[in-house]
């Protein structure tokens, strides 16, 4: 945590996107009422935000570099993304300016499209509603390849909010769950203990499932690339809600051929949009969605009710929540 004491009152740029489109009257209140007397303006677009930003010191929304160098008094950003790796571009990782954001706040909705693009693959959802009426014909074949998740060990890279989410479900479904972490975090929700990084290659020997659940940082850029898949154990499923930028996708695409990777379900590629001609979208053992796992109709709310609790906090000077180490990159 990390205490920044601002003087009221202050000037806050609410800037709007994907996970905060809009802002009622009721939302700029709950604001106004967290920072008694300060100016509240919002701005729709990045344009209109770097028009307003000369004596702003307090931002929600994202911080592109322009906004950023439009900005001399800026002291701190709340970031309206649950990756903050758009967010560190040198001028900004390097600054005084703290950043916090949904650290904690989004696991249980990525876990929960992680575990449905997961059963989509392992009980043939995903075949059934492509086929249409004519899976009536294939039934046989897809019972053939139904799995059972009970009984099956899921390894978790990365154990913050999303792979302890990820977790807690797994030991609902009767998997064993292995977790892995790159900083020294307490084991729970079903895990008995958290490896280190060096232990990777035996998590993914162990793992029936694979969940990436950790940020994109320069360390987890291709994390997943082909000396990681020749660790994988023969036919293990791999599942991603995080970053697609994590895998090497001609590495996926190669252990999908070849067989080391038995599936993959996925709310996020290696490219954004994926083209309609990559050959991801040839496998039947691959599910999709289109980066959709980080919506929920609780997110704007959780993430404005921190904003304005860290509204509070740095008033007094106290520990804000969901700070962000820019030079670690979660």
């Amino acid at each position: 945590m990390t205490a920044v004491k601002l003087d009221e009152p202050l000037s806050i740029l609410v800037l709007l996107g994907l996970t905060l489109p809009e802002v009622s009257e009721g939302d700029l209140a709950k604001i106004r009422a967290a920072a008694p007397g300060s100016t509240v303006k919002v701005a729709p677009r990045v344009g209109d935000a770097v028009d307003m930003a000369a004596d702003v010191e307090v931002i929600l929304g994202f911080l592109p570099e322009a906004l950023f160098q439009a900005a001399p008094r800026l002291r701190w950003v709340h970031a309206i993304a649950s990756g903050v790796d758009m967010f560190l571009y040198p001028a900004m990782r390097d600054s005084d300016v703290v950043l916090t954001g949904e650290k904690g706040l989004v696991g249980g909705h990525l876990a929960d499209t992680g575990f449905g693009l997961l059963l989509a693959l392992t009980r043939q959802i995903a075949t059934a509603i492509r086929l249409g009426s004519a899976s009536w014909q294939e039934r046989e074949a897809m019972r053939r390849k139904e799995i059972e998740l009970e009984g099956l060990t899921m390894g978790i890279v990365g154990f913050g909010g999303t792979g302890r989410a990820m977790a807690r479900r797994a030991v609902a479904f009767g998997m064993r769950v292995l977790a892995l972490d790159e900083q020294p975090v307490p084991a729970s929700d079903g895990v008995d203990a958290v490896w280190g990084r060096e232990r990777l290659a035996e998590l993914l020997a162990s793992s029936d499932v694979v969940a990436i659940c950790c940020p994109l940082t320069a360390e987890t850029r291709q994390m997943f690339n082909a000396a990681t898949f020749a660790d994988l154990k023969p036919g293990a499923l791999l599942v991603n809600v995080t970053r697609g930028e994590i895998i090497d996708g001609e590495a996926l695409v190669q252990a999908l051929q070849d067989g080391r990777c038995g599936g993959a379900a996925l709310d996020v590629a290696p490219i954004e949009p994926l083209p309609a001609d990559h050959p991801l979208w040839t496998f039947e053992n691959v599910v999709m969605t289109p980066h959709t796992a980080g919506a929920s109709q609780l997110r704007a709310t959780r993430n404005l009710d921190r904003f304005c609790e860290n509204l509070r906090r740095i008033q007094r000077g106290e520990p804000l929540l969901g700070v962000v180490d820019k030079q670690l990159g979660y």
